[in-house]
């Protein structure tokens, strides 16, 4: 039996590039509508796909719903990663940091987004699961300055609460706002 590689299979790439463009479907969905707006064929016309598709590769709403929040926090805990791996936990990370803030609050359509499903998932522990690895990786960015787990912990909730409330005003912080919140925590 011959056995297909599924990098070099046209039929399985095309298959995961709809599976993603579903996927990136149903994050701008919930940003315009909320996850109540949901639904496969919503979702399928979004994506400019057939009106079966999003049902073909995701059985259910909470399937979407659980791949559209495992993107959000494993694109963002990908980004606190990589950040931290550059960090010397010197003033600079911190700088660099506040200006990622800044750029994720530039897409407020897509914070909202990730907010929606964050809150969905703060009722389902089905679904937490990708949001302890977004909190793992601030966590880890955070050791590289301190090992006090209140300082920690201070982090993860200041950055949340920090970006939440980006989305409530007409003037977001900007990166001197964020820096000097992240040096009272850090440093």
């Amino acid at each position: 039996m011959k056995v297909i590689d599924p990098t070099t299979d046209g039929r399985r790439l095309k298959g995961e590039r709809r599976k993603q463009e579903l996927i990136e479907a149903t994050i701008r969905v919930v940003a315009r509508e909320g996850v109540a707006g949901v639904s496969h064929r919503a979702v399928a016309r979004e994506a400019g796909q057939p009106a079966t598709a999003a049902a073909y590769y995701f059985k259910s709403i909470d399937d979407l719903l659980t791949a559209a929040l495992t993107r959000c926090m494993e694109q963002d805990a990908a980004r606190m990663r990589a950040l931290a791996a550059r960090t010397d936990a010197s003033p600079a990370g911190l700088r660099e940091l506040a200006e990622l803030m800044c750029a994720v609050v530039t897409r407020p359509d897509h914070l909202l987004a990730e907010y929606e499903l964050y809150l969905l998932a703060a009722r389902r522990p089905e679904l937490r699961s990708p949001t302890q690895d977004w909190l793992a990786a601030v966590g880890e960015f955070g050791a590289r300055y301190t090992g006090d787990p209140v300082r920690l912990r201070l982090l993860a909730g200041a950055m949340d609460g920090l970006l939440m409330q980006a989305l409530l005003t007409d003037r977001p912080p900007t990166a001197d706002d964020y820096e000097a919140v992240l040096r009272r925590i850090l440093l």
